[in-house]
C-alpha cells in the first residue's frame, strides 16, 4: 500500500484586500512578503508552513471556523502593536482568558503566553507563569 501521508502545505486567508492583510501579517510576524501570483499574496515561509492570502469579492460575515494562536512572551503587550497596525481587540471574548484580536478584515486571532498554562472544561486559560 503506497504511503497516503498529507501535510498542511499552506495557510490561505480570503480577503477582499488581500495587499492589505499580507502587509498587516507580514509585520505582526516578522514574515515577509516574498510572492504575488494572480489573486494571492505570499509570506516568506516557515517551518514548511506557507501563509497567503487570496482576494474575494465577499467580506467576512461570521465568527471564524479556524483562528490563529500567536505565542508571545506578554500577550497584553501586544494589543496597543496589533492595533497600530489595524488590528482590534475583541471584547466579546474577555471572559474566556486569551486576548482574542481580530485583523483588519476582522478575522479571528488569539494571542496566547509562551508559558505554562490549563484550560478548563469551557476552553478558559489559567496561567500558571
Amino acid at each position: 500500500m503506497a504511503d497516503s501521508t498529507m501535510q498542511i502545505n499552506a495557510l490561505i486567508v480570503d480577503a477582499t484586500d488581500p495587499e492589505r492583510l499580507a502587509a498587516f501579517w507580514s509585520e505582526l510576524l516578522g514574515r515577509p512578503v516574498v510572492g504575488r501570483m494572480g489573486p494571492y499574496v505570499w509570506l516568506r515561509r516557515e517551518n514548511g508552513l506557507g501563509l497567503g492570502f487570496q482576494r474575494t469579492a465577499e467580506p467576512k460575515s461570521s465568527k471564524n471556523r479556524l483562528h490563529f494562536d500567536i505565542t508571545s512572551p506578554d500577550p497584553a503587550a501586544q494589543q496597543q502593536r496589533i492595533e497600530t497596525l489595524g488590528g482590534q481587540r475583541l471584547e466579546q471574548y474577555d471572559d474566556g482568558g486569551f486576548l482574542v484580536m481580530a485583523d483588519p478584515e476582522g478575522n479571528e486571532f488569539c494571542i496566547i503566553p509562551e508559558g505554562p498554562f490549563e484550560l478548563d472544561d469551557e476552553g478558559r486559560a489559567n496561567y500558571l507563569g
